[in-house]
């Protein structure tokens, strides 16, 4: 058996926090934040919008069903949210060196080091959690001795330019097209459209779609600040003169908001985790849904012909905005899920009938 290998995660306020290292045994630099759910790891961990993050799952055991394996291009699509694990770094408590899934393939730790990603485990997860809680979220770094090098803010980039696709993709299923644009989108946004007989294009952050021909627009989800994706509110703005439906998820719905005029912020330790409560306003409805975001609206920037739709019932903050006349909708959690509950996803239901 192999000896353990010492690692540390340091954060930029000068915590240290001890383990040892699984996956590659590269350095890393990013955001620390953390996710509450139970189980989804892979799904997690290839989710774009984690792109420039250091995550750490604060569910204990971690690994224990290994990842799943896959020999064509299809099973990739189903078992994954990307193409490869996105994350700069895992931080976990126990690391399960023995997996049982009829579909495991390989180990976590062996998926990461094919992925060259560093991860640490043994480490005080629920320590290191109420920390960022207390703090909100911070810069961190994975090394293996102490260091005093800068710290590295991923926010300040574009990070969706990053994860974005670099040409149009067509997944033709139907005679009605959906145009999504790829700001970091997952694939079960993609699959929820085509399990409603549509065919999507598919195309990059930038690409500008304002005199495209298509029955609605998608803005997907994706990481970082939304006011870094300049071009792509730009185009936004010149469709909310029309009619077209549009649908903003997540990062979309940021990017939404702020085209029509709104702010966004960002929050003290973001909401990742499968279990967010939603209220539906005007309603006593309330929704668990699944989420992944470090922004937010600001409800109170709206500009008069919009209204807030969802607020979180844990901190208030806003959860979904729509138009008050025109076919425009935004959503902070994931209708999709993957992993997690998919109490929202009539959202999609709504944006079909409103396209036909």
């Amino acid at each position: 058996m192999e000896p353990r290998r010492h690692a540390k995660l340091i954060l930029e306020d000068g915590s240290v926090f001890s383990g040892y290292c699984f996956g590659s045994h590269r350095k890393a630099n990013g955001e620390v934040v953390f996710n509450t759910g139970m189980v989804g790891y892979t799904e997690t961990l290839t989710d774009p919008s984690y792109k420039g993050q250091i995550l750490t799952l604060t569910y204990p055991l971690i690994g224990n069903y290994g990842v799943p394996g896959y020999e064509k291009e299809d099973d990739l699509f189903c078992y994954f949210e990307s193409e490869k694990i996105q994350v700069e770094g895992l931080i976990i408590s126990d690391c399960s060196q023995q997996y049982s899934h009829w579909n495991a393939k390989k180990s976590l730790s062996n998926w990461l080091q094919e992925n060259d990603v560093p991860g640490i485990f043994g480490v005080d997860t629920r320590a290191l959690t109420k920390k960022l809680r207390t703090k909100g979220t911070l810069l961190g770094k994975i090394v293996h001795r102490h260091e005093k090098k800068s710290f590295y803010n991923p926010n300040k980039t574009n990070l969706a330019a990053e994860v974005s696709i670099k040409k149009p993709i067509t997944y033709k299923n139907g005679d009605l097209t959906i145009l999504l644009v790829d700001c970091g989108t997952k694939n079960s946004l993609i699959r929820a459209f085509l399990k409603r007989g549509f065919t999507i294009k598919r195309v990059p952050w930038d690409f500008d779609f304002t005199m495209e021909k298509v029955e609605g627009i998608v803005l997907s989800n994706g990481p970082g600040d939304p006011k870094k994706c300049k071009k792509t509110i730009t185009h936004v703005t010149t469709l909310l003169s029309r009619d077209i439906p549009i649908l903003g998820i997540c990062l979309g719905s940021q990017i939404l908001a702020l085209a029509a005029g709104a702010d966004t912020y960002k929050l003290k330790y973001g909401h990742r985790s499968q279990n967010q409560p939603c209220i539906e306003v005007g309603t006593n409805r309330c929704y668990i849904t699944s989420q992944n975001h470090g922004y937010v609206v600001d409800a109170d920037t709206l500009p008069q012909d919009w209204r807030e739709w969802f607020y979180n019932d844990n901190d208030q903050t806003n959860e979904g905005i729509k138009h008050i006349s025109k076919p425009f909708f935004g959503a902070q959690f994931h209708p999709e899920a993957s992993p997690g509950p998919d109490d929202t996803e009539f959202l999609f239901d709504m944006f079909v009938r409103a396209m036909k």
